[in-house]
């Protein structure tokens, strides 16, 4: 068992915290959990961001194969946590040990996928233009680039996913594949669970040799050492997962810096579901145990729950909900990750029913304890939807609103209405490609990510994966924070003109001594030894 001290640490030294202490609650039972986590001040964060700041020189520069090996330990030792882990983490947060050991594996496989392309390198952008030194008019000069690190980056954990979007979660091991140290600046809500998976970390930066401040992970309140973190002139760019209103303050401080920085925050989204009418002709059954799978696993606290499902009117679209709802009905409400959230929950769900033209279509049951809502389904129709704004806001956990729709006219109206969001859904047939086809062009500038005939829960960790989206999905829509293209937010193009070859970086030698695929005036060039 690994022994868990309640402390930050910055790298690789325990940090007693002077600024109070928090407590990890069993997210079922309310009770306190021990240790209690000392709380660090704004001075001792400020240790941990200088230590980043002195490993960043090494670690940037890492050779690719040790550079990867690294990220590889970190993944060997988040598995070899085993049940201790799964235990610990079911405790802080009510999520069951089936969704958590699926949630680890991903989180370790994703290291180990980002392990593969700092071997490949394809990430670092090598373009090389070699000089023609007898060109006319004018001759040309040798111009070499490649993609560099930006600096120190800062994580916040998250809370609904405390592996894949925390302590070794996305941002963070897309930091790390950059070259970027890491202040992670871990959730309140899963505090052991955070030191366990930082202890691996850890290690695994001693075990390579590296500089101990390539990693360090700190505990206190967001409002001091989390804005801390982000005005620290030494760190260069923001992760974070959460809630609109922390994502804009970390945004607002990041702006307002004398160096701003790029904040890559995930916010909120309601992820808009459009059935379109054939889609009804087949299996309603089989498409409303989806829907309400969808819906309510992980009791809903997903950011790809689909909170907005539009339903053509008439007999097929009732036959739908009403098997929606009976499916529904036989569901009882799943412990939420903290009694915070379970109170915000019920009152946006308060909130909504209020609004004139809003109905309740069907509701679950109460789960066990308080923090364990029935899961809830209500209806409007689409011109109520269309002029009341409070319906598109994000209700976090199991709820979600169906809206009728008369005609493809509709759909595209409330389409392009809409905010940014993760992702969009289509269920079709051919027979409604005509709508599709008006649909796609409009939901390509408000989504990060398309499906057909699916449910947006349940993301792919690959090369192709697209997890982000238009204002206020994320801050940046250029951007994902799932899959190998993440790695591309911590890093910037640095142009090399008529630098001596002895001087230049290893990717950008003529020798080719990292054996990159490299661009050559313009042409993909594959190395020998690939």
């Amino acid at each position: 068992m690994t022994e868990l001290t309640g402390h930050s640490f910055i790298a690789g030294e325990r940090v007693v915290g002077t600024s109070g202490t928090t407590y990890g609650i069993n997210a079922e039972t309310g009770e306190r959990l021990e240790p209690g986590y000392s709380l660090l001040d704004v001075d001792q964060v400020a240790t941990a961001t200088a230590a980043a700041a002195e490993a960043f020189p090494s670690f940037s520069s890492l050779e690719p194969e040790k550079h990867a090996a690294f990220l590889e330990s970190v993944a060997d030792r988040i598995d070899a946590l085993g049940d201790e882990l799964i235990e610990r983490t079911s405790l802080e947060t009510g999520l069951t040990a089936i969704r958590l050991t699926g949630e680890r594996t991903r989180t370790s496989n994703q290291l180990r996928l980002f392990a593969k392309v700092v071997r490949q390198g394809d990430f670092r952008g090598v373009r090389i233009d070699p000089a023609i030194p007898d060109r006319t008019p004018l001759p040309r000069v040798d111009i070499r680039q490649r993609k560099v690190a930006l600096g120190p980056v800062a994580v916040f954990g998250a809370s609904n996913f405390p592996f894949a979007f925390s302590t070794a979660g996305g941002d963070t091991a897309a930091a790390l594949a950059a070259g970027c140290p890491v202040v992670f600046k871990a959730h309140n809500a899963h505090p052991a669970t955070s030191e366990l998976v930082g202890t691996a970390i850890a290690a695994a930066v001693a075990e390579h040799g590296l500089h101990p401040g390539v990693f360090s992970l700190v505990y206190g309140p967001g409002s001091s050492v989390g804005q801390a973190l982000v005005a620290d002139p030494v760190i260069q760019a923001v992760g974070f997962t959460g809630s609109r209103s922390g994502g804009l303050s970390i945004l607002a401080t990041a702006q307002s810096r004398p160096v701003p920085i790029p904040v890559y925050a995930e916010m909120s989204s309601v992820n808009p579901v459009f059935i379109l009418p054939g889609s009804l002709e087949g299996d309603v059954e089989k498409l409303a145990a989806d829907y309400v799978t969808s819906l309510s696993a992980s009791s809903g606290q997903l950011c790809t729950q689909p909170g907005i499902v539009f339903v053509p009117r008439g007999e097929a679209g009732d036959r739908f909900l009403a098997e929606s709802g009976r499916i529904l009905g036989t569901a009882a409400g799943q412990v939420m990750l903290t009694p915070g959230m379970a109170r915000a929950w019920r009152e946006g769900v308060d909130s909504r029913a209020k609004v004139a033209g809003v109905e309740l279509i069907a509701a679950g049951s109460d789960g066990p304890g308080e923090n364990a809502p029935a899961p809830v389904i209500h209806g409007v129709d689409a011109s109520t939807f269309l002029s009341e704004d409070e319906l598109q806001e994000e209700i976090f956990g199991a709820a979600s609103l169906v809206v009728r729709y008369d005609g493809a006219a509709d759909l595209a109206a409330a389409a392009a209405r809409m905010e940014g969001q993760l992702t969009a859904t289509i269920h079709l047939t051919e027979t409604d490609h005509e709508i599709a086809a008006q649909l796609l062009p409009v939901l390509e500038h408000r989504v990060g990510r398309i499906l057909a005939n699916g449910w947006p829960t349940g993301v792919e960790v690959g090369h192709a994966m697209v997890h982000g989206g238009p204002f206020p999905a994320t801050s940046d829509s250029r951007t994902t924070s799932v899959g190998t293209l993440a790695i591309e937010r911590f890093l910037r193009p640095v142009a090399y003109q008529n630098i001596p070859d002895a001087l230049l970086p290893p990717a950008l030698r003529d020798a080719n001594p990292w054996h990159l695929n490299r661009r050559i005036d313009g042409d993909i060039q594959l190395s020998e030894k690939r």
